[in-house]
């Protein structure tokens, strides 16, 4: 699991937590953290000495609505070639998937870039690039809007802001959060001043942390320093890319070609300005507003299939063993949910590192 050095530096953090005597529970919003604390067994080695670590609604694919999901497959059904990420492709709703448009004849494909599908543009009559991710991968979208694109291109944007889904959090108030465990790659672009208002206003002590296992140890021993000092601040352990500022080009273009809107997320009713919309100069390019009159067409659908309770873990209430479908009638073969389907989910997590837990 670990090098010999970092393993005895895991150690030796694990016991400082252990002498501080605690029972807290921090969430973390970041698929890859997931990933390595359950591949590495931190979440157990948490436990024994306190330390309970939920996942909130880090995952792009997970938190992305089945009714964008529906209005892609009602473009794709109409004609219009849609562009996706893989993990987009199998996400069920009620009324099936892209892939299972794909199979009927629809034209939709996956690609791995915004600037793939504006490549396959040139190719169809209506491309539509269904654009997800957050504030890491919104930047890519929003340069790609500010060249010369092909009158063809329109975007789908499903991106999300990650501040106002922890705002959403803090004030739902489902379960005690002792702290935050804050991306290290979103923070990267919007640096640590988005999330000091949780530390001021809601005295939540936050670390920003990498990818590694001991970044994420490291994050755990500060947040419980933080709370046994009675401090509640935004501390930095990712500073070898995590910059105060962020990054200020990313986030000037973000301003330039989004503005935040108030829409629905999966396991939420709604997050105010939690969701990024294509500017009004943008419309020719906006799929919204390209093919309004398709998508105005499009039934309602609802959020989750049978007992799926995705939507509850996005919230961080309950852990993927706790859903009675879990690795049963829904595995990565046959998914009932998006947090089965992506690899940032952590039903998939959970089900490939099953026994690490």
């Amino acid at each position: 699991m670990f090098r010999y050095r970092d393993e005895k530096a895991a150690q030796r953090i694990i016991e400082s937590i252990r002498k501080e005597d605690v029972d807290l529970r921090f969430m973390h919003v970041c698929g890859t953290h997931q990933d390595t604390l359950v591949r590495f067994g931190l979440e157990s080695m948490l436990r024994d000495v306190g330390v309970e670590i939920r996942q909130g609604p880090g995952c792009p694919v997970c938190v992305t609505t089945s009714a964008e999901i529906a209005d892609a497959i009602a473009l794709a059904d109409a004609g219009i070639t849609i562009s996706v990420f893989g993990d987009m492709l199998k996400v069920p709703t009620p009324i099936g998937s892209l892939g299972d448009a794909k199979a009927r004849g629809a034209d939709v494909r996956v690609v791995y870039s915004v600037e793939d599908a504006v490549r396959l543009a040139k190719e169809v009559k209506n491309m539509v690039f269904m654009a997800i991710g957050f504030e890491t991968t919104s930047p890519t979208t929003a340069a790609v809007m500010v060249e010369d694109l092909p009158e063809n291109f329109s975007v789908l944007s499903c991106h999300r802001l990650l501040p106002p889904a922890l705002d959403a959090i803090i004030k739902m108030g489902d379960f005690r959060i002792d702290g935050l465990i804050e991306p290290g790659h979103v923070s990267v672009m919007i640096g640590e001043e988005p999330y000091q208002v949780f530390s001021k206003r809601d005295k939540v002590p936050q670390v920003i942390a990498g990818f590694e296992p001991l970044d994420l140890l490291m994050a755990a021993y500060l947040l419980v320093r933080q709370v046994k000092e009675g401090r509640a601040e935004v501390e930095n352990e990712y500073t070898r890319l995590v910059k105060k500022g962020g990054n200020p080009r990313a986030i000037r273009l973000l301003d330039e070609v989004f503005m935040p809107v108030d829409r629905a997320w999966r396991g939420f009713p709604m997050i105010p300005k939690g969701t990024y919309e294509l500017r009004p100069k943008y419309d020719d390019h906006n799929a919204r507003k390209v093919h309004e009159d398709i998508l105005a067409k499009r039934p309602p659908v609802k959020e989750e299939i049978g007992a799926c309770r995705c939507g509850e873990m996005l919230r961080g209430i309950i852990d993927p063993q706790q859903c009675p479908v879990f690795g049963k009638a829904c595995n990565p073969a046959y998914p009932m949910g998006p947090c089965m389907v992506s690899r940032e989910g952590g039903c998939n997590i959970a089900y490939r590192y099953r026994g690490r837990i």
